[in-house]
């Protein structure tokens, strides 16, 4: 017989009712983890500030940890909606690269710290699932093919340095974004992170991706 997976749910929730539980399991949990991160939380803390009795929340999850890989992947859920909108409205009001840039680098920075600590407890502490990890990868690999699409269509790279540079950019800003919150140097504040992040971001795309499309309609070959 299979052994349970003690990082999964134990059900599913099925009715209104039962969704309307887990949901406010989730929200108890994700205020506690903020609170006391995962090291001081316990379920009877998560189950005493979502309104549950302790008895209701082990229908569903086995630990916190289960709960805290159940918030991560609705975390993971939503930013994909958010970026995944962002850049649709991007795309129909033909945003300069500039301005795609700057829009890209200020929602990533806003979802982050609109609750840090919370983002915290799921970015570090959260235990790494191949499922979650699988999903991870899901969200950049998506985020990355609508900005590809926004390079080729709106600013002129081929659809080679496209998936490159989208690669990129997904990835640089989202590590630095990270990064800059977690330990944010002296003297640089946000709008001096974001326009510094910006220009480099948006020249590496003018220059490098414009060279090398050059190049390749001249014959070159591409570096």
């Amino acid at each position: 017989m299979r052994a349970r997976n003690p990082l999964r749910p134990r059900k599913r929730p099925s009715q209104d009712r039962s969704r309307f539980t887990v949901e406010q399991i989730l929200d108890g949990a994700a205020r506690v983890f903020a609170e006391r991160g995962r090291a001081g939380t316990t379920t009877n803390h998560i189950a005493e500030r979502a309104g549950v009795s302790i008895g209701s929340l082990y229908q569903y999850f086995p630990n916190k940890d289960a709960i805290l890989v159940a918030l991560l992947e609705r975390h993971m859920e939503s930013v994909m909606g958010v970026l995944q909108g962002m850049l649709d409205e991007a795309l129909r009001e033909q945003e300069t690269l500039e301005g795609l840039l700057r829009r890209f680098v200020k929602k990533i920075l806003e979802m982050h710290t609109s609750e840090l600590a919370l983002h915290h407890a799921l970015l570090y502490e959260a235990p790494r699932t191949p499922e979650i990890v699988e999903k991870i990868h899901r969200v950049e690999d998506g985020m990355a093919r609508v900005v590809e699409r926004l390079l080729a269509l709106r600013h002129g790279v081929s659809r080679r340095h496209a998936a490159h540079a989208a690669y990129l950019l997904v990835h640089i800003i989202d590590n630095l974004a990270h990064e800059y919150l977690a330990h944010p140097p002296q003297d640089m504040p946000t709008e001096t992170f974001v326009e510094e992040l910006v220009t480099m971001l948006h020249d590496y795309v003018r220059g490098r991706c414009s060279a090398l499309d050059a190049g390749e309609g001249a014959g070159a070959t591409a570096v």
